[in-house]
């Protein structure tokens, strides 16, 4: 669960997550606000979908990419998107200059909110590729745990359908989980720490 100021760091696709209101503020848990910063070069980890969570965003600073639903463009300041639930969508900063941009969440937060430690804890320890994805077994166990949460749409559904499940048990055997209580300590910090370990 997640409190305003709280920050969410991913080292490999460039995404630092500033809480604006979290699932812990106020009366409604379902509904979150974050600025998102994005350095040059910087995207989420692939198209996906949330069944479970709507997404809004508007461009604060900077140029970004945005697919919804296969359709393409780049947005700049002042400019919304928005992801439906059940629908596919990728972005991606398109400039040479760090970008903002304010999402807000509507739906199963705190879901949203682990998978978000799990994969950015992964890439803190140095589990992903370079676009911030973890190896198959991991994912797969991702995949079965966090599927009302997220749904990637590469591979296509009738693999991940036919192969999660077998890999996701495998992945299991191996000490593989979807979620690991230490992740938190690397992922979260807050602005106040963030700000003296700039200044130190």
């Amino acid at each position: 669960m997640s409190k305003k100021g709280e920050v969410f760091t991913n080292p490999v696709t460039g995404e630092r997550c500033v809480v604006r209101v979290g699932s812990e503020d106020g009366d409604d848990p379902t509904y979150a606000v974050v600025d998102l910063h994005v350095e040059p070069g910087g995207a989420v980890v692939g198209e996906h979908v949330h069944d479970s969570v709507w997404e809004g965003f508007e461009v604060v600073t900077g140029q970004v990419g945005f697919r919804v639903d296969g359709q393409e463009r780049i947005a700049g300041p002042g400019d919304r998107a928005e992801a439906p639930i059940g629908t596919p969508h990728d972005w991606w900063n398109a400039g040479d200059e760090p970008a903002q941009v304010t999402v807000e969440l509507r739906g199963d937060g705190e879901g949203f909110e682990q998978m978000i430690i799990t994969l950015f804890g992964l890439a803190h320890e140095g589990k992903t590729d370079a676009k911030g994805r973890p190896g198959l077994l991991q994912l797969a166990v991702i995949a079965r745990e966090f599927r009302p949460v997220i749904r990637f749409t590469k591979p296509p559904a009738w693999v991940q359908a036919a192969l999660f499940g077998p890999l996701a048990a495998l992945g299991r055997a191996r000490g593989l989980r979807a979620t690991y209580p230490h992740h938190r300590d690397l992922v979260v910090s807050t602005e106040n720490s963030e700000a003296a370990a700039r200044a130190g």
